[in-house]
């Protein structure tokens, strides 16, 4: 492990102005954006979708780092050029999803746990090879009433992205340790808070725990907000001071940044509210973004399977990154939308 290079990638993915694109759909979640928009998913639409954007004009302007589908770091340009050498090209860096999506808890079916760890640090020496230079393992945390989630389900999700943070530093990639607890429910802000706090105790608990060198980790979770069906509105400052506030508690100084999750926000809602956490700055560690589809969402729907719309939806997808760089700084207004 050089920890010399994995801190200097980690400040470097959380750098001012910028954040990361997260273009990791696996193929079941892909294929249910694109029947939306009526494509088929082929592995060819697949591949020119991920070309559109990752070949949008100066992306390394407001993008860091890209996480990319096993699928998606295997694949070139129409023109065969491969996409991690389109990203290095640009001053981007490439990261993989090395998660294996979800299963039940044994116990607990409500509840789950990450599929991964088996046969991972021989993926990630492979991984290494291809050029990535961080990783994505996402846990899903679920709120269900006042029992849910559980201690264990908690403890054994941080287990877990601990287990897999410590293998990434060994190959000399950077780790992204993704607990995301769910807007899914109808849980309020107040709850939401609360399970957050639990789940980031234990995470950085179980870091410890495993020897990871918090100094090369980048943390990736939610805001704390009201989910979705809570009929709970609360303004992107309220949003703001819960999250500040709960990062304060528990995030240690020497964690070079956290990227933020979007978590079913709007595009719009996203960036304001990331505006507002960066408004309360300066702050110990970096707050930037990790988006999926409040970077991506009006991009898909304008190219919608089309060549000849390609400019146009990477003009788009160029705004929304410029949008949430400035707000990594707490300099985006409304206003800048027109």
């Amino acid at each position: 492990m050089d920890l010399n290079v994995l801190k200097a990638t980690a400040m470097q993915m959380v750098a001012s102005g910028k954040g990361i694109l997260a273009a990791d759909e696996s193929t079941g979640t892909i294929e249910k954006r694109f029947t939306k928009i009526g494509v088929p998913s082929t592995e060819e639409n697949r591949r020119a979708y991920r070309e559109m954007l990752l070949t949008t004009p100066a992306l390394g302007e407001h993008i860091s780092g890209v996480i990319m589908y096993d699928e998606t770091l295997r694949q070139s340009t129409a023109e065969g050029k491969p996409f991690v050498e389109v990203l290095q090209q640009a001053g981007v860096f490439p990261g993989i999803k090395v998660d294996q999506g979800t299963k039940e808890m044994d116990g607990s079916p409500k509840e789950k746990v990450t599929k991964g760890l088996e046969g991972l640090p021989e993926r990630l020496k492979e991984y290494a090879a291809l050029g990535a230079k961080f990783a994505k393992w996402r846990a899903v945390i679920t709120i269900e009433g006042t029992e849910i989630p559980t201690d264990a389900n908690i403890r054994q999700n941080a287990k877990d992205l601990a287990a897999y943070a410590k293998m990434c530093q060994e190959a000399n990639i950077v780790p992204m340790v993704e607990p995301e607890v769910l807007m899914d429910g109808s849980h309020t802000l107040a709850r939401c808070r609360e399970v957050s706090e639990r789940t980031l105790t234990a995470l950085f608990e179980e870091l410890k725990s495993a020897g990871v060198a918090i100094e090369g980790t980048i943390l990736k979770t939610n805001m704390v907000i009201p989910a979705k069906e809570s009929g709970e509105k609360k303004t992107a400052d309220e949003i703001a001071e819960a999250t500040v506030a709960l990062f304060k508690k528990i995030l240690p100084d020497n964690l070079p940044g956290q990227a933020f999750l979007s978590g079913g926000q709007s595009e719009v809602e996203a960036t304001e509210n990331l505006n507002a956490i960066n408004a309360r700055g300066p702050h110990p560690w970096k707050l930037s973004f990790s988006y999926g589809r409040a970077l991506q969402d009006s991009a898909l729907k304008k190219w919608a399977g089309s060549a000849d719309n390609v400019p146009a939806a990477q003009d788009i997808l160029a705004h929304r990154a410029k949008m949430n760089g400035l707000a990594t700084e707490g300099k985006y207004s409304s206003e800048m939308e027109a």
